[in-house]
């Protein structure tokens, strides 16, 4: 596991547009450290990044343990990337999966 602050980039593979596979007009935004999910930016102060059976994933996470219930039901909290290349996102209230924006 490594923490790294919201000013670092979020793994290469993660970078880019994503379209919901369910909801084709709610897209994934991913720039940098930037992500805006489903037209709102994601407001989070650190981001801890994990290899596990070969997926890669991201928990967003916030310095205030007091906020972070409500950002874990406001926000998407985890982004998982499997071995297949797949990406999902989600938090304690939902799931989703997304697919690249070939520009």
């Amino acid at each position: 596991m490594e923490r790294r602050e919201r000013d670092a980039p979020l793994p290469v593979e993660m970078q880019g547009r994503w379209t919901d596979i369910e909801d084709p007009a709610s897209e994934l935004f991913i720039k940098g450290g930037e992500i805006v999910c489903f037209a709102r930016v994601i407001d989070y102060d650190y981001m801890v990044v994990a290899t596990d059976d070969g997926a890669l994933t991201v928990s967003l996470k916030m310095n205030d343990a007091a906020a972070e219930e409500a950002f874990q039901r406001a926000n998407i909290t985890e982004l998982v990337m499997t071995p297949d290349g797949e990406l999902h996102a989600y938090n304690v209230r939902f799931a989703s999966q997304f697919q690249r924006i070939e520009s």
